[in-house]
């Protein structure tokens, strides 16, 4: 699958971290890029001064409105979980048969073209993403990277490198939540630190630890970052 093919990429929940870090993926390919969010932030401002359209109200006459511009085919819908299944904009575009991608689904597509970098972890994920990105920056290595939070460095949370470069790597943040990391291929897994956490989705500890398993090819697992497994 190609996710760079589509024209209008529409995000609901578009100023969350992650999500907000693919819209200015596509917007810097040349792709006409907006969203919804229920609240007007710091980084919903930037994005709409980098001209992406953000809008803070359900407004499904708006979204049609937009829509009408480009065929059915032409369109990809992300959306992250925390958006309500009762969302109306959500409905719209289920009922209507529009192409609906979960950001972690996008992601892992586009993890798929370069040598992937996850950084995961209950604890140090966003701190560690940064570090590598810093430290392949520094020493020259092409790398894309979305990071987690906003990086004081470079007062961003993705960094962009060459696409031509065959040999280019991304670094990104994997989320555990909802099991998202597991649509990563990552040719390099970094494990910070595993910690019962997001109870509701996995139900005990030892679910948790077997998410984290999920994912051992080529593969270094660190815990509490001491390297135990390298292949």
């Amino acid at each position: 699958m190609n996710v760079t093919s589509y024209k209008l990429y529409y995000f609901l929940g578009i100023g969350g971290i992650g999500m907000s870090a693919l819209a200015r993926y596509f917007k810097h390919y040349g792709k006409a890029v907006a969203g919804y969010d229920k609240t007007q932030t710091t980084l919903t401002t930037k994005l709409s001064e980098e001209g992406i359209m953000c809008h803070f109200t359900e407004d499904v006459d708006a979204l049609q409105s937009l829509f009408s511009h480009y065929g059915k085919e032409e369109i990809m819908v992300v959306y992250t979980p925390a958006v309500p299944k009762e969302h109306k904009e959500y409905l719209y575009v289920l009922e209507h048969g529009y192409l609906l991608m979960k950001r972690s689904q996008v992601l892992g597509e586009i993890t798929r073209q370069f040598k992937t970098i996850a950084i995961a972890g209950t604890h140090g994920k966003t701190t560690t993403t940064t570090l590598v990105t810093h430290i392949l920056r520094v020493a020259g290595v092409n790398c894309f990277s979305f990071m987690g939070g906003i990086s004081k460095n470079y007062d961003t949370n993705l960094l962009l490198g060459d696409v031509s470069d065959k040999g280019a790597y991304v670094v990104v943040e994997a989320d555990e939540y909802d099991r998202s990391f597991l649509t990563l291929e990552p040719y390099i897994a970094l494990i910070t630190s595993v910690d019962a956490d997001h109870l509701d989705i996995y139900g005990d500890d030892s679910q948790v630890k077997e998410g984290y398993k999920k994912k051992k090819n080529k593969v270094i697992i660190c815990f509490n970052l001491i390297v135990l497994f390298q292949p």
